[in-house]
C-alpha cells in the first residue's frame, strides 16, 4: 500500500450467504465499507496491518457466539417494534443502528442484507452457525410458518428470561463458597511461605535439636513447596492447558461432563439443571408449531452437558418410529420418574408443551432447594477444614517450643 493507505485484512459476506477472508488496501476503515458496499459485499470482520503485526480493530476474525443478554435485549426490542407494527427490515435497520457491540451489529447488518435479499429471518441467523443458539433459527422458523413472528419472539423471550435466571441463581450460589475457598488456599499459603520459614529460623537460633515428628513433617512439607513453586505452578499450568485441550474433544468432554455429574451435591444440581433447559427448550419448540421429532432433534442439541446429550439422544428415533415421548424418555434412565409421569399426562391431555414448561419450572425449584441446602452444608464443612489445618500446623510450629520450655523447668 501507499503512504496514504492503509492495509486491511477481513471477512466479508458474499450475497449468496458465503463467508471470505480477503486483503484490501484503503485510506480507511470508512473508505474500505463504502467500496465493499459498492461491490455488494457486507464487512463481517477487520483486523488492520500495523508495524508489521495484525492488530483487532473492533472484530475478531469470524463470528463468536452472542451472549444471552444481548440477545435478550435484541428480541426484547424487535418483539416490541413488530407489535408496533414496523416493517421487518426497518426494525432490524433500527437495531442494528442501535447496537453497540461491534460483532452483534455486523451480524445483525448481514441478516438485514440477507432479508433484503429475499431469504427468510430464521435461514439468515441461521448461516451464522453456533454464533446464535440453535433454538433460535428453529423458533423464528416455526413463527414464520404459521405466521406469527411477534409471538414467537415473545415467547422466546421468556425463555431466555427464565434461562438466564436459572443461570443466576446458580452463579450467586457459589459466588461464597468459591471466594471461602480462595480466602482459605491464601491464608495456607502465607502461613505456608511466610509463616513457618520464620518459625525454622528461630528453631535454629535456639539450637533445638530434636524437633516433634509432626513439626519435621510440617516444616519439610513447607521446604518442598517453596523450593519447587515454580515447579509445581508450571506443572499446574500445564495440566489445566491440557485438561482444557482434552475436553474440548468429543471423548474428553463426555467423561468430564461424566464426572461431574457424580461431584457430591453440585452433581445433581447440574443434571437437574440440564433436564430443566432441555424441558424448557422443548416446551419453546412445540408451543411455536414445531413438531414433536424436529423439536427433539434442537432440544437435545441444546443440552450443554454432553454426558446427558448423548443419553438422551436415542430418544429421537423411538419417537420417530412412534414411541411415546414418555416411554422414550424413560429408556434414556436419566429423566426422574415424576417428571415421567407429567409428560405421559401432557401427552394424554393433549398439552404437551404446558406441562413440559411445568415441568422445566419443577427442575427449577429443586435445583434453588439443593443450591440452599449444599450452602448451608458448605460454610460449617470449610470453616472445620480450614481449621482443622491451621490448628495442625499452628500446633506444629508451638510443640518445640513447649517442649524447650519444659526442659528448662
Amino acid at each position: 500500500p501507499s503512504p496514504l493507505t492503509m492495509e486491511f485484512v477481513c471477512h466479508v459476506g458474499t450475497p449468496d450467504g458465503r463467508v471470505r477472508r480477503e486483503s484490501r488496501s484503503a485510506p480507511d476503515e470508512r473508505a474500505l465499507r463504502a467500496e465493499l458496499d459498492r461491490e455488494g459485499l457486507s464487512l463481517l470482520g477487520i483486523e488492520r496491518a500495523r508495524s508489521g503485526r495484525l492488530r483487532p480493530v473492533w472484530l475478531t476474525l469470524g463470528p463468536r457466539r452472542v451472549k444471552l443478554p444481548e440477545l435478550l435485549v435484541f428480541n426484547q426490542e424487535l418483539a416490541a417494534l413488530l407489535k408496533a407494527g414496523l416493517p421487518l427490515l426497518q426494525a432490524l435497520q433500527l437495531l442494528a443502528d442501535r447496537q453497540r457491540e461491534p460483532h452483534f451489529r455486523a451480524m445483525l447488518e448481514q441478516v438485514r442484507e440477507r432479508v433484503k435479499s429475499g431469504v427468510e429471518l430464521s435461514e439468515a441467523f441461521g448461516e451464522f452457525g453456533d454464533a446464535f443458539p440453535p433454538l433460535y433459527a428453529s423458533s423464528l422458523k416455526a413463527g414464520e410458518r404459521t405466521g406469527e413472528l411477534e409471538q414467537v419472539v415473545r415467547r422466546f423471550v421468556r425463555y431466555l428470561r427464565l434461562l438466564l435466571e436459572s443461570r443466576k441463581k446458580i452463579f450467586s450460589a457459589l459466588v461464597y463458597p468459591t471466594f471461602l475457598i480462595g480466602v482459605s488456599v491464601a491464608l495456607l499459603t502465607v502461613m505456608t511461605v511466610f509463616v513457618l520459614p520464620s518459625f525454622e529460623k528461630f528453631y535454629r537460633d535456639m539450637d533445638l535439636q530434636e524437633l516433634p515428628r509432626l513439626t519435621r513433617i510440617t516444616l519439610a512439607v513447607s521446604g518442598f513447596l517453596r523450593d519447587q513453586f515454580l515447579l509445581l505452578a508450571a506443572a499446574a499450568v500445564a495440566g489445566v492447558f491440557a485438561l482444557r485441550r482434552w475436553g474440548a474433544t468429543s471423548p474428553g468432554r463426555l467423561v468430564l461432563d461424566r464426572l461431574r455429574l457424580r461431584t457430591p451435591f453440585i452433581g445433581v444440581v447440574l443434571h437437574r439443571f440440564a433436564l430443566s433447559e432441555y424441558c424448557r427448550s422443548l416446551a419453546t419448540l412445540l408451543a411455536g408449531g414445531l413438531p414433536l421429532v424436529p423439536a427433539l432433534e434442537i432440544s437435545t442439541r441444546s443440552v450443554g452437558n454432553a454426558w446427558i446429550r448423548s443419553r438422551l439422544e436415542p430418544s429421537i428415533p423411538r419417537v420417530r418410529e412412534g414411541q411415546a415421548l414418555h416411554t422414550a424418555l424413560g429408556e434414556t434412565g436419566v429423566v426422574p420418574a415424576l417428571a415421567l409421569d407429567m409428560v405421559e399426562v401432557g401427552e394424554a391431555t393433549g398439552s404437551l408443551d404446558q406441562m413440559l414448561s411445568n415441568v422445566s419450572e419443577f427442575f427449577d425449584e429443586e435445583v434453588e432447594t439443593r443450591m440452599q441446602r449444599f450452602l448451608s452444608l458448605i460454610e460449617p464443612v470449610m470453616l472445620i477444614v480450614v481449621g482443622g489445618v491451621i490448628a495442625i500446623l499452628l500446633a506444629s510450629v508451638y510443640l518445640p517450643i513447649f517442649s524447650a520450655l519444659g526442659q528448662v523447668k
